[in-house]
């Protein structure tokens, strides 16, 4: 045979050869990888219906003390999925765009994302393997240097896929930890917040003399994960879940590279070069960015306090991160429960607290009649955390709130690993009042008249002694926070300094942002007794400092001729037109030409609100847990049977019983009739 008809045929060999090896690998291929599912299939019911299932699931007495083994049947509805991408959307972009405006590839992408999920493929800020998108991304053909590429691919900010994933988990676990958590905290919960905390300690706080303060703020910077996981693993047992929280508590790692540090000087240069040419380019924001945050509501940020300013942030774990923090110092309110039982000791010889730690026949209100020393004096304790820090009534002598500090700090370095001097877990005295939340809390002797009957009849009229609790806001803090923000000046005699970044907008937008602003504060400061006080040092702040502005900018010189023109509460135009060509600014009100000017609020101390002195319960409980543990009370068949068998027993009617006779009355008898009776 010829050379050339020998290698003819080896080709024909070695092309059928391949052809059918690509052929079996194809089909090996194709039976591993299953067919893409239709997504619109796998939205079959709503995903606040399976919420609240798994509300009403961890709530109930059976499952409080048991873990939850398999969550992975949660974890693989796409009805969540869908929930959580509208969700991180609204975080994104500022819209909530609805379940039926999104995409077949939106779903597409959310389905694949799932399954990675489930499958143990999905991997925390994977910027190279993304499954899904944001809105905001878009698609562009053009090259990266090779600095910036390198720069986005060694980036530490969350993805967007990692928040649609942490959203996800915190709709699954945040109803199986609620139900777990102490009824102590208040912090990254919901229905509770700042204002409970307040409104606990002034129901709750009366007659303590001795307070610890204590500071474990720490444990929100950085954690050991091995604690978390050990305290999460009590509750959750499914190894899916787990594997991925594991995952998030590896730290990122910071890209120190040459490329990296390249793109920065990159950057630092194009900075120095817009200065130098000057040219200033307004902004514009794209069709789905969000709009940054209003100038009063930056303002009112800036005023948070200590207790409130730290938000935990454990390596990938994003908006999950508050709620891991809660469950690690869940295990020190869990201590301080055990210790409150403990170190109560009842009198009988006590004016209150006679019967239990509980005890709900006090009324706060009123003042209380502390015995000063003695074994009279009833031993009581009682505790709240706010977030990382949190604090401890003690009634009782200096000796036992120093022991129960060394039982602190012993428990946070066995349990935590947190070494806490004393200067983290401070011992004060009522007398000195104590800072929380930028509240002050001390005691306000009154000398109430007592009138009550003696022996042989007669009204005896007598003045006592009384302490009363006080709650109240923190003048001087106020006024340091308004320093900073450069609306004050001066220490002893602090006078208002014009509101310059608000120069640029039109006296209606001006009013209208401190109007929010004061609204805001007045709201803030709803439970502090000189509410009224505080919250006319701050109109009389803003007043006069946009007095000061708005004589500067139409050259009025000085406050009292603004005042005279735009009246006390600024409501008046201050550019109104002499020219009778032009229509006054009623009739451009009216056209809707220009936009109606408010008045600022609160520029009466008539006009501000009270302190809201409304009772708060002692064991209060928000108002969604209520409906739950009812809802479950509801759902138990011997439940139902004693709640029938009562109204009989009873002779009571429940309303569809009224409503039947109403209707048979109206039928029977006429309307006219039925109503004359009425």
């Amino acid at each position: 045979m010829p050379l050339r008809t020998t290698i003819k045929h080896l080709r024909r060999i070695i092309s059928t050869r391949s052809l059918s090896h690509l052929s079996h690998h194809h089909r090996h291929h194709n039976q591993e990888v299953p067919p893409q599912q239709d997504p619109y299939s796998l939205l079959k019911g709503d995903p606040f219906q399976v919420i609240s299932s798994l509300w009403v699931r961890a709530f109930s007495d059976h499952q409080r003390s048991k873990p939850f083994s398999n969550l992975t049947g949660f974890l693989s509805k796409l009805d969540l999925w869908v929930l959580a991408y509208q969700r991180t959307c609204a975080h994104f972009t500022g819209s909530f765009p609805s379940r039926n405006a999104l995409h077949t590839h939106v779903l597409q992408d959310l389905l694949s994302l799932r399954n990675a999920v489930v499958r143990g493929q999905f991997l925390w800020n994977a910027n190279i393997h993304l499954y899904i998108r944001s809105p905001n991304d878009k698609f562009s053909t053009k090259l990266f240097s090779k600095p910036k590429l390198q720069s986005g691919l060694g980036s530490t900010s969350s993805a967007f896929q990692d928040r649609v994933v942490q959203e996800v988990l915190l709709l699954i676990l945040e109803p199986i930890f609620e139900s777990r958590f102490s009824s102590k905290s208040h912090a990254f919960r919901p229905g509770r917040n700042a204002h409970t905390v307040i409104r606990t300690i002034r129901s709750n706080f009366a007659g303590y003399l001795w307070f610890l303060k204590g500071d474990v703020s720490d444990i929100l910077e950085d954690v050991d994960a091995n604690v978390v996981m050990d305290c999460f693993e009590e509750a959750v047992k499914d190894k899916r879940i787990l594997g991925l929280v594991k995952l998030a508590f590896r730290a990122p790692v910071k890209n120190g590279s040459q490329y990296d540090r390249k793109y920065k000087e990159e950057l630092r240069k194009e900075k120095k070069n817009k200065k130098k040419t000057g040219s200033r380019k307004k902004k514009i924001l794209s069709e789905n960015e969000p709009k940054p945050d209003p100038y009063w509501l930056r303002t009112f940020y800036s005023f948070a306090p200590e207790e409130a300013a730290k938000v935990p942030n454990y390596g990938y774990c994003g908006i999950l991160s508050p709620l891991f923090a809660n469950v690690c110092l869940n295990e020190l309110d869990r201590m301080m429960e055990d210790k409150i039982v403990e170190f109560f000791r009842p009198s009988k010889f006590d004016s209150i607290w006679k019967e239990s730690v509980d005890d709900g026949c006090h009324n706060p209100s009123w003042p209380e009649f502390v015995p000063s020393s003695g074994k009279e004096r009833t031993k009581k304790m009682d505790y709240v955390r706010y977030g990382g820090h949190f604090l401890i009534g003690i009634r009782g002598p200096r000796e036992e709130a120093v022991r129960i500090r060394a039982e602190i700090i012993d428990f946070c370095e066995s349990k935590f690993g947190l070494r806490l001097d004393n200067s983290k877990v401070e011992i004060e005295h009522i007398s000195r009042g104590i800072q929380f939340l930028d509240h002050i809390i001390c005691l306000r002797v009154i000398h109430p008249t007592l009138r009550y009957t003696s022996a042989g009849g007669e009204i005896v009229s007598k003045k006592g002694v009384g302490t009363l609790l006080s709650v109240t806001a923190s003048l001087q803090q106020c006024i340091r926070q308004l320093r900073k923000l450069e609306l004050l000046k001066g220490d002893r005699d602090p006078e208002p300094l014009p509101c310059t970044p608000m120069l640029y907008s039109g006296q209606a937008h001006t009013n209208a942002q401190m109007n929010k602003f004061l609204e805001t504060m007045a709201d803030w400061y709803r439970f502090a007794d000189n509410r009224k006080k505080v919250v006319g040092f701050f109109a009389y702040v803003i007043r006069s400092s946009l007095a000061k502005l708005y004589a500067a900018r139409y050259r009025l010189k000085s406050r009292s001729k603004v005042y005279k023109k735009a009246s006390r509460d600024l409501s008046l135009p201050l550019r109104a037109s002499n020219n009778g060509s032009v229509a006054e600014y009623s009739d451009l009100v009216r056209m809707g030409f220009v936009d109606a000017i408010e008045g600022l609020q609160f520029s009466r101390m008539s006009l501000i609100p009270n302190c809201d002195y409304t009772p708060f319960p002692r064991n209060w409980v928000p108002d969604h847990e209520k409906v739950l543990c009812e809802y479950i009370r509801l759902q138990d068949p011997k439940f139902l049977c004693e709640l029938q068998r009562s109204v009989k027993q009873e002779d009571l009617t429940g309303p569809q019983d009224e409503i039947s006779e109403i209707m048979w009355e109206c039928k029977t008898v006429g309307i006219k009739s039925f109503l004359s009776n009425s």
